[in-house]
């Protein structure tokens, strides 16, 4: 139960009922008798209704009209007390709702005349609201004549009554409309019958409303018909009315009942016809009006703006626009153009304000603004509303900066009303005084181009509290403060701004979220409802997204233009904290919304905002002003930049450089261009996301700005700050150096939040930073300032934060960085290597998931531009490249795995023209991988890094680096060798794979050395690398590489299996020798002064060649020595013999090297691989090999059986496998017809090599090549041991080659600065060891033919003929081509000259061999056939008749003794085979032989002794001696003509026939007496032979007699003569010795006669022998007394003929 009708209340009501009737009745007792009497009756009245009724209330509203009589009556009587009462009590009635229609009628009636009379108008006002704000009995007629009422009040004389009639005006107007809003909630749930409207637009009808809405409708009407100075339908009465207080409160109704309007037709029907029109129609006056327009120029007259109803009409249009812009699409339209319009720059200055004001009211109502954009902007034909709004704005902000010079504004502020012009001044000086005073402004403010407007705090963020809207008492306009207009603009355009973002984003977000809701229904199995509904929704975000965009897009170009200036133009740093928050804002929605031109638009002003004005940065403003022609003066800190665009009184904060190509002069920061760097950091940190290809517009401007404060990159990316390189240094203030830090840290903060950002944002990041940095990079091309690492270590922080997905932005950002390792600037290039070694060593660390080491895609995706660095050949990127995989080994060298290739790459990469440092850096790591990492790395790299080791060694920059990499090549094979089981293992696995890929592909599998099994393989690429370096430019390194290739071989080769050798032989070592032969051939012969620094050479290496030649002889030894310690492994082969053939073929190619050090270690090999030279132990040195030192080593031995196990045998597979070799027999013997076949291919080679080098030169000259005699010697010395191999099929052709050879070999001079060591002194009769060779290698033959078959025999003649050859020598030493030989006694040793060897000794053994020999085999047949005793005699008669011309005496004396020695033998057998006729041209040889030696052409040398000549003497005497013991006894075996010859030598020999030139005192000594007596003799004892067994016999001896006789008869004759001739002169001595002998020779001779037994003697010979008697006689008259006395034994002997004749008994004749 309410209040009013409680018993309590209505019992209080009653009584004060009858109380206040008593009171009238009292009151009127006197003057008004018949309201007393109303009075009373209405007490009984009151009194019977109480007492009748139980419900009193409604008995009383029943009977109002009776109850109220009395009141009306006494408000009647017009008496002020009873009025006041009467309405007292009335009030009280309605205010317990006890008043009927009826009632309530007549007391309105009763106010109306009391109004009328003008009489308790305040009561009256209060009865009229009790009356219709208690309950709705008051309607139509009488509500209407009740507010008629309450506005006649308004208008009268007194104020206060005016004033609450306005109030009552305003609160009943309220209360009409909230009936119409009871009524409608009453009546809501009714399903009203929608009632059939007739199509007259042009609607009074309101028969369809209800009571209440009806009457509001007639209200609102009649209000409209007032404001338009129209009568009223409904409200009658009304005389006077206002247009301001009619505007009023029209806007009262539509701001506070709009859901009247908006749910009944009628209603808006109203606003549409009525108040709409009636707007635009006083709004007329303003929209003509122009500021400043003389009313002449027009035809009318204008009527002037008013400013209380225009700002009342701006009232009424804002709440138009907000409540019901739905329904008022259009007119809507109209208002806002119109609003527009009120900002022109010719509207009065207050019309401007208030529509400021207006606008202002809208912009914080985002939900409105994007209704205008939904409704026109985004309509074909519309106005683009929502555009022109900010548009305005931009522009009335604009115009508010270009304020036309002073005389007119004060002219203008005049005309406009309320300003002075005094004000106007002083207002216009201000900024100035401000401005200049010392640059720091004390009022926030907008400074541009002079003109200073001060910012005023006019209003709270988010709401339009306005000024001048509510000044609804001024009448005349008010004066507008400077800077208001201003202030109220910017505040639209921060609300417009957040706002619009504000709701946008929520939305956003809003639907984001839905969205994903909505998937997530979606994936769940969803009815065909929900999908309908999934659909529905994504159209609405569509079209709510359509919408979002147009708002942007419309808005964005004015807010920005208007931002932009109001940026440059603040001086307030809260406000430019705003407009910076504003821009923002802005560009992060744009962002979202993926409008790129907007959103780059506000960046670009943010970024333009951080750099100086006029700053040349070519992204953001197309044309690059100069930076020429400007003035700084810097005065503390006030720096006044003149420039056209900003006269700022801002604080500059830093001075630096500009990053240009050519900086001229400095720049200058101020600190809003420092707070515009903090906002630029904050957009890029906080909306990176949506930043996409304008990263590119924030970064640019960071690096710009980070140059100009002079941040340089630190480690890891961050920027530090850090002295400029050059130009004038960074000045930096104090406020901005506690900045940098912080700068820093944002920044460095930016970069680590990416990765927060999706991948797309991210690689739009990464993009930007690419091209900052190409632009970077084109700008340090070709100068070496320094470049902006600004975008290089901003990747590089990037792609650290991002290591978790690293995979995705791997590639853009190590491509580029590999750009610019290669940019020439070498700044710019080590940042570039620092980023990504520092990226790749962070990857490689970094805790990935999965692991790397079960991510290889991801590992060698890490690895690769490292690979890639390897392109670039700047020295300072590689350097880093490899200090990178360095550290990369010391930290994950263990779990490089399937990256061990590319590191290794890496290290291989290194070419020798890259410097030292570089190589000696990769070559630490290889290092460090040989000696840590093998056994980590899977085997299939191990062939890499053979091949990189082997690279290194053949690198040519640094020595000890190719030797140190030959080393760990070693080390490598070691390795293998260990762990070869394991190894091969796994590459066999490995290879299992391959080969299956490959098969499934189709293709063969590929890789070097196929067929091998891959262990093998890897030790043939090593091998194979050894060989590369064995042919390496530079000795040391060939011969390092040599001897470790063949150690590994000799070492390590067991463990390959047996197939494999046919490679290691065929490519790796033949090849070898092809190359080492080719370079050794075309090696240089120019001398070489030092081996760098200062080395010196020793001559034998200081040629090209020489070097060559050393590397010849060690890698022919080596390949021989395989050869032979592995001829077990080699034989069974197919192609041994092949190889056996080049291998010979490179040994003799070597051999006949014009390099005697060469052609010698050749020959050394050759013993070698024939298993000549037996292994040299300690104890004993060789006694095959001369000891020439040659630095070959003789270290092979006979492969035997025993030989194998020797001590690089490690393990017992190896030590089986040589098992299986030598199981069944000792590998050595193979088929022998096999082994024929090598030792012939062995001679053969030996013959073309001997052959060749004994062959003389065919011109001669200084350079001409002649073999040494070591190598002589040593080639000799090859042939016994061969021989034994060959000897059963050794002919005589093959001899014939020796021969010739060996004769060759022998003639060769030797040169003579090696003849001391060569030759004895030439007095000493030595052999050299050549020549003991030669004659070894005979004897060798002899003693084989010797125990050899019949047909080997016939080689003896072939042997003699070889000796004798050597025999003549010793008179005639050999020629050599046309080789001119010295004698060596002539020739100086320091020249190049050839000495003639000794060659006396050499003969003169061979003739002790040609004796020894015939001695035992004078009696083959062979030996007698080929007439090999006929070839003796036929070469010693050479020293013979030579005799004291011989170049040794030695020669023909040994001479003459070996003829003895042959002959005692030969003759013999001469004459057992008489007479065959085989000797028959061996005795004129023989005879002549004799007659050369006995009868000397050479005269004795000077000095020759008595002694000598007298022992020579008995040299000739044995001669005759052996022809009287062996020749002329057997005369009848001897042809005639040979005894003959004998005889007359004899005879010669026993009569003096020196010449007669000889002097007296020679004769002495050279008359032979001794050997003429033997002659004689001889000649006498076979005169007279006693046994005359033959005619033949008897025939010498006559011969000899008469020869004897004839002789001595000329000699006597001569003698006579001369002695008559001579007279007195005595004869030569010689020719009385002469004489004397024949004197002697006749007595002797006549003496032989007698002892003869007659019958012997001839009778012919008598004759003649008596025959001289006369002749005798005739001397006797000589006068020498000598020959006297032999005269007289001469005569004596003639007394036995002195006898009487006997008688002819006998004749002589036989």
């Amino acid at each position: 139960m309410s209040g009013t009708s409680s018993p309590e209340a209505v019992k209080k009501l009653l009584e004060n009922m009858q109380g206040d009737l008593r009171g009238l009745s009292l009151e009127c007792r006197k003057k008004f008798p018949p309201v007393k009497e109303a009075a009373e009756s209405g007490i009984i009245k009151v009194k019977t209704i109480s007492a009748r009724n139980t419900d009193v209330l409604a008995a009383l509203k029943e009977n109002s009209s009776e109850v109220v009589q009395p009141f009306l009556m006494g408000c009647g009587t017009k008496e002020p007390k009873i009025t006041q009462l009467c309405l007292a009590a009335i009030q009280r009635l309605m205010s317990h709702e006890v008043v009927s229609e009826a009632a309530a009628g007549n007391i309105i009636n009763m106010l109306w005349q009391l109004m009328e009379n003008s009489l308790e108008e305040l009561k009256l006002l209060q009865t009229v609201l009790v009356l219709l704000t208690t309950n709705t009995v008051v309607h139509d007629e009488a509500l209407s004549k009740a507010i008629v009422l309450c506005f006649r009040l308004h208008f009268t004389k007194d104020n206060i009554t005016n004033n609450t009639a306005a109030a009552t005006v305003r609160q009943v107007v309220t209360v009409v409309f909230e009936r119409v809003v009871a009524e409608d909630e009453r009546y809501k749930d009714v399903i009203e019958q929608p009632v059939t409207v007739q199509g007259n637009s042009n609607r009074r009808s309101v028969s369809t409303l209800k009571p209440c809405a009806k009457d509001a409708y007639m209200l609102f009407q009649d209000l409209c018909q007032l404001v338009n100075a129209d009568a009223p339908y409904w409200l009658v009465g009304m005389t006077e009315m206002t247009r301001t207080f009619g505007l009023e409160l029209l806007e009262s109704v539509l701001n506070d009942f709009p859901q009247v309007f908006l749910q009944h037709q009628e209603f808006s029907f109203l606003l549409k016809e009525r108040v709409c029109p009636l707007v635009i129609k006083l709004f007329s006056p303003n929209i003509k009006f122009r500021q400043g327009s003389s009313s002449s120029s027009s035809p009318a007259p204008v009527e002037k703006p008013y400013f209380p109803i225009c700002m009342r009409l701006l009232r009424v249009v804002s709440v138009l626009i907000k409540q019901f812009y739905s329904l008022l699409v259009t007119e809507c339209e109209i208002f806002l153009s119109l609003l527009v319009k009120f900002l022109d720059a010719d509207k009065p200055q207050w019309l401007r304000a208030v529509a400021v004001e207006s606008i202002h009211r809208l912009c914080v109502q985002p939900q409105l603004l994007r209704s205008f954009c939904q409704f026109y902007d985004m309509k074909q034909h519309s106005t683009k509303v929502f555009r022109d709004i900010v548009n305005a704005l931009g522009s009335f902000i604009q115009s508010l900066f270009l304020v036309p010079n002073t005389g007119n504004t004060s002219a203008t502020t005049n005309q406009t009303g309320g300003n002075t012009p005094g004000g106007t001044a002083s207002a216009q000086t201000n900024p100035g005084i401000l401005g200049m005073g010392g640059g720091a402004t004390v009022l926030p403010a907008f400074e541009y181009r002079g003109t200073w407007i001060p910012i005023l705090n006019v209003t709270v963020q988010g709401s339009a509290k306005a000024t001048y809207l509510e000044m609804l008492d001024k009448v005349e306009p008010p004066t507008i403060p400077e800077g208001y207009a201003m202030s109220v603009a910017f505040h639209c355009l921060l609300d417009l701004v957040r706002g619009i973002t504000t709701m946008i984003e929520g939305e956003l977000g809003q639907a984001e979220t839905d969205g994903q809701t909505m998937t997530e229904t979606t994936l769940s199995p969803a009815q065909s409802s929900d999908q309908q509904s999934v659909s529905g929704q994504t159209d609405k975000e569509l079209v709510s997204r359509a919408v979002w965009e147009e708002m942007v897009n419309a808005c964005w170009c004015g807010l920005l233009a208007a931002l932009s200036l109001l940026l440059d133009a603040s001086t307030d740093e809260a406000a430019t904290e705003n407009i910076l928050k504003a821009e923002l804002t802005m560009a992060a929605l744009c962002g979202k919304l993926g409008l790129v031109t907007s959103r780059d638009a506000f960046i670009t002003a943010i970024c333009k905002g951080s750099l100086p004005p006029h700053y040349a940065l070519t992204v953001l403003n197309s044309t690059t002003a100069a930076l020429s022609n400007k003035t700084y003066s810097i005065q503390g800190q006030n720096v006044q930049m003149i420039s056209p665009s900003s006269e700022s009184h801002q604080q500059v904060v830093a001075v630096g450089q500009p990053l240009a190509l050519q900086p001229q002069g400095t720049v200058m920061l101020t600190s809003k261009n420092i707070q515009c760097m903090r906002t630029l950091l904050n957009l890029a940190h906080c909306h990176g996301a949506v930043l996409g290809t304008s990263w590119q517009l924030v970064l640019a401007t960071l690096q710009h700005l980070v140059w100009i404060l002079g941040l340089k990159p630190g480690v890891g990316g961050a920027l530090k700050p850090g002295r400029a390189v050059e130009g004038p240094s960074t000045v930096l203030t104090t406020a901005v150096m506690t900045d940098l830090p912080v700068i820093s840290n944002i920044l460095s903060r930016l970069f680590e939040s990416s990765q927060y950002l999706d991948d797309v944002s991210l690689h739009h990041l990464i993009n930007a930073l690419c091209s900052l940095s190409l632009e970077a990079m084109d700008m340090a091309y070709g100068n070496n300032k320094e470049p902006s690492l600004f975008a290089v270590a901003k990747l590089l922080e990037t792609g650290l934060v991002n290591m978790h997905r690293i995979e995705i932005l791997w590639r853009p950002l190590t491509g580029h960085l590999l750009e610019v390792c290669q940019h020439p600037n070498s700044r710019m290039r080590e940042w570039g290597a620092e980023a990504l070694t520092s990226l790749i060593k962070a990857g490689l660390t970094f805790n990935h998931d999965p692991p790397l080491s079960q991510n290889q895609r991801l590992q060698l995706l890490l690895l690769n531009p490292l690979k890639e660095l390897s392109n670039i050949n700047h020295p300072d990127i590689r350097i880093k490249q490899l200090e990178c995989v360095l550290q990369i080994l010391q930290s994950q060298g263990d779990s490089l795995g399937p990256g061990w290739p590319l590191v290794l790459g890496v290290m291989g990469a290194i070419r020798s023209d890259q410097g030292e440092s570089l190589i000696r850096t990769a070559f630490q790591c290889l290092q460090l991988v040989v000696t840590d990492f093998l056994p980590t790395m899977p085997c299939t790299c191990l062939q890499i890094v053979v091949e990189v080791a082997g690279s290194f060694g053949l690198h040519n920059q640094e020595l000890n680096i190719s030797l140190t990499s030959i080393g760990l090549l070693w080390n490598i094979s070691d390795y293998f060798f260990q762990r070869g089981e394991i190894i091969e293992k796994e590459l066999n696995k490995e290879e299992a794979v391959l080969q299956k890929q490959a098969e499934e592909k189709g293709v063969m599998l590929n890789r070097p050395f196929h067929p091998a099994p891959p262990f093998d393989c890897l030790w043939l690429c090593l091998y194979a690398k050894l060989g590369e370096l064995c042919v390496d430019p530079r000795p040391a390194v060939r011969k390092s590489a040599g001897q470790t290739l063949f150690s590994t071989i000799g070492a390590h080769g067991t463990l390959l299996q047996h197939s494999t050798w046919h490679t290691v032989i065929w490519k790796v070592l033949f090849h070898l020798l092809d190359r080492v032969r080719e370079s050794s051939t075309t090696a240089d012969k120019e001398k070489i002064e030092s081996g760098g620094g200062n080395i010196l050479i020793h001559h034998s290496r200081d040629t090209a060649e020489k070097q060559w030649a050393e590397t010849w002889v060690l890698t022919l030894a080596g390949v021989a020595r395989i050869f032979n310690t592995r001829r077990y492994l080699l034989q069974p082969l197919g192609d041994f013999s092949k190889a056996w053939d080049v291998l010979l073929d490179h040994i003799q190619s070597a051999a006949l090297s014009k390099n005697n050090e060469v052609s010698l270690a050749a020959l050394k090999s050759f013993q070698e691989i024939l298993q000549i030279v037996s292994p040299v132990r300690d104890s004993e040195k060789p006694d095959t090999l001369p000891a020439i030192n040659v630095s070959v080593p003789v270290v092979v031995g006979a492969m035997t059986a025993t030989s194998l196990g020797r001590s690089f045998m490690r393990t017992d597979s190896i030590g089986e496998r040589i098992g299986r070799y030598n199981a069944s027999e000792p590998p050595v013997i193979t088929d022998e017809i096999e082994d024929l076949n090598l030792w012939w291919a062995a001679w053969n080679t030996w013959y073309r090599i001997g052959s060749e080098s004994t062959k003389p030169p065919i011109t001669c000259d200084k350079l001409t090549f002649i073999p040494s005699q070591p190598f002589l010697t040593a080639l000799i010395q090859i042939f016994p041991a061969l021989y034994q191999h060959i000897k059963t099929g050794f002919s005589m052709d093959d001899l014939q080659k020796l021969g010739v050879i060996l004769h060759g070999a022998v003639s060769v001079p030797i040169s003579s600065d090696a003849s001391p060591f060569i030759l004895p002194s030439y007095t000493e009769a030595v052999l050299t060891s050549l020549q003991e060779a030669v004659l070894t290698a005979l004897d060798v033959l002899q003693k084989a033919i010797c125990v050899g078959s019949e047909n080997m025999q016939i080689m003896y003649p072939a042997i003699f003929d070889q000796l004798l050859a050597f025999v003549e020598f010793s008179c005639k030493p050999p020629q050599y081509g046309q080789l001119e030989t010295k004698h060596i006694a002539n020739a100086k040793y320091n020249q190049a000259e050839w000495v003639a060897l000794n060659y006396v000794p050499f003969a003169e053994r061979s003739l002790e061999v040609v004796v020894d020999l015939y001695q035992k085999t004078a009696c083959h047949k062979a030996v007698v056939n080929e007439k090999v005793l006929q070839n003796v005699i036929k070469t010693l008669r050479i020293p013979l008749s030579l005799k004291y011309s011989c170049p040794s005496e030695s020669t023909w004396k040994l001479a003459v003794s070996s003829l003895l020695k042959v002959l005692s033998i030969g003759l013999p057998v001469a004459r057992q085979h008489a007479s065959s006729g085989k000797f028959d041209s061996m005795w004129p040889e023989l005879a002549n032989t004799f007659e050369d030696f006995l009868f000397t052409k050479s005269i004795p040398p000077d000095n020759l002794s008595i002694q000598e000549f007298q022992r020579n003497e008995s040299i000739d005497v044995e001669v005759v001696q052996l022809i009287s013991t062996e020749i002329l006894p057997y005369a009848n075996f001897i042809p005639k003509e040979f005894v003959g010859q004998i005889m007359t030598m004899l005879n010669k020999g026993s009569i003096h026939s020196q010449s007669s030139s000889f002097t007296e005192a020679e004769i002495d000594i050279r008359m032979r007496e001794e050997f003429s007596k033997i002659c004689f003799e001889t000649l006498l004892q076979f005169s007279f032979s006693n046994k005359v067994t033959t005619p033949q016999e008897g025939y010498i001896s006559r011969m000899a007699l008469s020869v004897l006789l004839k002789r001595s008869q000329d000699v006597l004759h001569r003698y006579i003569e001369d002695e008559r001739l001579s007279g007195k002169c005595p004869l030569p001595r010689q020719q009385v010795t002469e004489i004397i002998f024949v004197l002697k020779a006749v007595s002797t001779l006549i003496d032989s006669l007698k002892k003869t037994q007659p019958e012997n003697v001839d009778a012919n010979t008598w004759a003649q022998v008596i025959a001289l008697y006369p002749t005798l006689v005739e001397c006797i008259s000589c006068s020498s007394s000598e020959v006297c006395s032999a005269l007289k034994e001469a005569l004596v002997p003639f007394k036995d003929f002195m006898q009487p004749p006997a008688s002819k008994v006998q004749n002589g004749e036989s």
